[in-house]
């Protein structure tokens, strides 16, 4: 996961999904939000520590057309955007990585995205570990279910409303 020493840039646009607000710097994504009705309450929901020093810019275009599409129903894996997912320990490092690996279009429990992660009888370590993701959609948390293959709670606004809505965009197996 790439790392960067630059200043932080704030970016916020609408989408089909909502207000959608993105913390970025060079190249690298470290927060997003978004799902929500206005652009203030997309700004209040990133780390308030990389907000407090970033400036208002049209940060990386080229990623906010990508998730204005995905919003419009184009399915995109995002596995090629670096990301900063802040300060982890390595278990938590390793289940983000595992996550950017689950495809389009699929799903894995917690307990295998556990495994995958090395940790195997971890799904409640890795259920919390999702919940604490600051980068959705690039980390595709929304790709996680529970035991039995049904939706288990989403922590982003709309709750499994917009967990099932994400699936539906990527046409997951379910």
């Amino acid at each position: 996961m790439a790392k960067s020493n630059r200043a932080n840039c704030l970016s916020t646009f609408h989408s089909p999904l909502g207000w959608i607000a993105m913390v970025g710097s060079g190249g690298t994504l470290k927060a997003l939000s978004f799902g929500h009705r206005s652009e203030s309450a997309a700004v209040r929901a990133l780390d308030p520590g990389l907000v407090r020093n970033a400036r208002r810019c049209r940060w990386n275009e080229k990623l906010a057309r990508r998730l204005g599409a995905y919003a419009s129903g184009r399915a995109d894996d995002f596995r090629d955007v670096a990301i900063d997912p802040g300060p982890q320990t390595k278990f938590q490092s390793r289940v983000i990585l595992a996550c950017r690996q689950i495809p389009c279009g699929e799903t894995l429990t917690y307990s295998e995205l556990a495994a995958a992660a090395g940790y195997p009888g971890a799904a409640r370590a890795v259920g919390n570990c999702m919940a604490a993701n600051r980068i959705p959609l690039v980390v595709p948390c929304h790709r996680v279910v529970g035991a039995d293959g049904r939706l288990r709670g989403y922590s982003g606004p709309g709750g499994l409303r917009t967990k099932l809505r994400l699936l539906e965009i990527e046409r997951c197996r379910r």
